[in-house]
């Protein structure tokens, strides 16, 4: 069976400059962004603007159709698991400071490039660099 997660790419324009926030994840500490499991009855897009709530207190318009996808290796109990995880541009609009996972993480807004420096997956570094250069051509 594949495994497979949802993640929202949290992006805001701020002083016409695309800037991306990072989360730490519980683990390793590592720069990653909100993701999570498939939920019942709710779309994919759906589950990643959910998390990115749960995890980042982050609201805002989430893209209805994938960016990409990369690999993501979690661990659930003392196995590895292997996740395919699709990664969705969430236009943040609000900022809460009290959320369920508030103290849990640590989060930054980064500028484009930085945050793609920062994450641990290439693929997904890969995928933040491509998507800067989509919103710098439509601006």
């Amino acid at each position: 069976m594949k495994h497979r997660q949802f993640a929202a790419l949290p992006f805001r324009i701020k002083s016409a400059q695309l800037r991306i926030l990072l989360i730490t994840t519980r683990g390793k500490r590592r720069w990653s962004v909100p993701k999570g499991s498939p939920m019942l009855r709710k779309r994919a897009h759906r589950v990643a603007a959910i998390e990115a709530y749960e995890e980042a207190g982050l609201r805002g318009k989430i893209s209805r159709h994938a960016l990409g996808h990369f690999k993501h290796s979690k661990r659930k109990g003392k196995r590895r698991i292997m996740c395919d995880v699709k990664l969705y541009a969430l236009k943040v609009t609000k900022q809460h400071g009290r959320y369920p996972e508030s103290g849990e993480r640590d989060l930054v807004w980064l500028p484009a490039s930085e945050a793609a420096r920062r994450v641990h997956h290439p693929e997904l570094r890969r995928l933040i660099q491509s998507f800067s250069r989509q919103q710098r051509k439509r601006r």
